[in-house]
């Protein structure tokens, strides 16, 4: 698998903060020398450094924005029914996940992640087929939330849901054709939130598996919104009733 690239100070701050294993080396613009490239070099302690020209910069971040900061690291790896095992028997929390079936646009991944982090959710789960997988693309649109919300992979999606009911966590889905808007469900309590897919919405197996479906309410003539949006939103509201 190729090696993942990380550039700009953010995203290069956030994988020595949370995942410094990763980085096999750190190289920076010829003959900058400031406060902050400081600071980051004291965070990166013994790990490999390299100079290089701006030219060749631009070309390992691929014309992105690297501020001439770039990272190499191995790629990022999801977690597993093992770990997410762990995670929910060690919360002392109501359980709070956002599951995701059928998401493959990294960039949209990326935007679930970031706003996840941002909503205080436990763990994104989605399964190992018809899913975007951890890349470097995810990492630069998370902005950071990549390395710090654990991203799980499941085997059968469906499966794993029957399993969040045993430990009653409530499964909500995400529908337009649903008869509750999401402001009138009850969010509280033990959670898994579902968002299906732009266009095709939930598998059928997995809208079976779902204890309630909610949708959105629609006021223009769009009849729905990127995935990562209407997460926002169902997120928040989430949010706003729990606290």
């Amino acid at each position: 698998m190729a090696n993942e690239v990380v550039f700009g100070f953010h995203a290069v701050s956030t994988v020595l903060k949370y995942d410094a294993a990763r980085i096999q080396k750190i190289v920076l613009l010829k003959g900058r020398e400031d406060e902050r490239l400081s600071a980051l070099l004291e965070k990166a302690g013994k790990l490999t450094l390299q100079r290089a020209t701006r030219q060749e910069l631009d070309e390992l971040a691929g014309g992105g924005v690297h501020q001439g900061v770039v990272a190499i690291c191995t790629p990022m790896k999801a977690k597993d029914e093992r770990f997410l095992d762990r995670l929910l028997d060690s919360l002392e929390e109501p359980v709070f996940l956002l599951v995701l079936d059928g998401v493959t646009d990294p960039h949209n991944l990326g935007a679930c992640l970031r706003t996840a982090d941002a909503a205080g959710v436990h763990a994104v789960i989605a399964a190992k087929d018809k899913s975007a997988p951890l890349n470097a693309t995810v990492s630069k649109v998370a902005c950071g939330a990549a390395e710090v919300v654990p991203y799980v992979q499941v085997t059968n999606l469906a499966r794993t849901l029957g399993e969040f009911q045993k430990r009653g966590i409530w499964i909500t889905g995400t529908a337009g054709e649903a008869s509750e808007a999401v402001y009138q469900a009850n969010l509280t309590g033990p959670m898994a939130l579902v968002m299906g897919a732009e266009g095709k919405g939930m598998r059928r197996l997995t809208r079976e598996a779902c204890d309630f479906l909610v949708k959105i309410p629609m006021a223009g003539e769009v009849s729905s919104l990127n995935v990562s949006v209407a997460t926002g939103i169902c997120l928040f509201e989430a949010v706003r009733q729990r606290s």
